[in-house]
């Protein structure tokens, strides 16, 4: 399990449920070459691709799954547990992304105990919170988000709650092509580290990777990257373009001790 020693810039790429196989082995090929050396770039991955990209890239990159299962073992036909994860090398899970609290209707208590199946089996969760346009234009984001965060992480202990990656995914600006303005990313990324620090303490605040996900791309990265509190990006669309992926890459910073 990674443990984050200071805030370098992370690049995640999240595919969602796209490429065939020779695709993705091709893109894994373009761009590894490109991964510095001691910086951390996250692949995650279609299920039936983690094996073999554990395999073949964990050496360069960190894999990652889209979700697993809250459940540990059991008749839960088409799930796949944590355990399962740990097992074949994954070492980071997405948990509650916003097509997965939409489309699949995941709650509050079901993305808290995917979380806690995550760290069950070392495995660290990218918890993903944000809000809907609807929500920021009532001026509701701020509360929708501390909502998701306390419902998911305030159980954690301070041990637990820095093996988590928080991921900061505005739902409007996910797949619009419409990004939040660095000022409008880094004045909700400085929110979260705030409500991370009230509750587990300023150490453990500053300490926390928040990563930013809303239509990041080649042209808009560096920006967001370079405001204080953006600790890199989960990136959808541009993760699966090479030449993108390469430039997003180019914005990661080495891990120090």
């Amino acid at each position: 399990m990674y443990t984050p020693k200071t805030r370098p810039i992370i690049v995640a790429g999240n595919w969602k449920m796209n490429l065939l196989q020779e695709q993705a082995q091709q893109l894994m090929l373009d761009i590894v070459p490109e991964v510095k050396q001691d910086t951390m770039v996250i692949v995650a991955a279609p299920y039936i691709y983690l094996q073999s990209l554990v395999e073949d890239f964990g050496d360069s990159v960190f894999i990652a799954a889209q979700n697993c299962s809250d459940k540990d073992s059991g008749a839960y036909t088409g799930e796949i547990s944590a355990s399962m994860l740990q097992a074949i090398g994954v070492e980071f899970c997405l948990v509650g992304h916003s097509e997965r609290r939409t489309i699949y209707g995941e709650t509050d208590d079901q993305v808290r105990w995917k979380v806690d199946a995550c760290l069950r089996n070392t495995i660290n969760p990218i918890f993903c919170c944000g809000e809907t346009m609807e929500e920021r234009k009532s001026e509701q984001h701020f509360h929708v988000v501390k909502d998701q965060l306390e419902a998911a992480l305030f159980h954690l202990n301070t041990e637990q709650i820095q093996q988590v990656v928080i991921a900061y995914e505005p739902v409007w600006a996910i797949g619009t092509g419409v990004t939040a303005s660095a000022a409008e990313a880094q004045e909700m990324h400085a929110f979260i580290r705030s409500v991370v620090q009230e509750k587990f303490g300023e150490e453990v605040a500053q300490a926390m990777i928040i990563l930013y996900g809303g239509s990041v791309n080649a042209s808009n990265c560096a920006e967001l990257f370079g405001q204080s509190d953006v600790d890199g990006g989960l990136v959808g669309g541009a993760s699966l373009k090479s030449d993108d992926f390469k430039v997003i890459m180019s914005q990661a910073t080495p891990i120090l001790s």
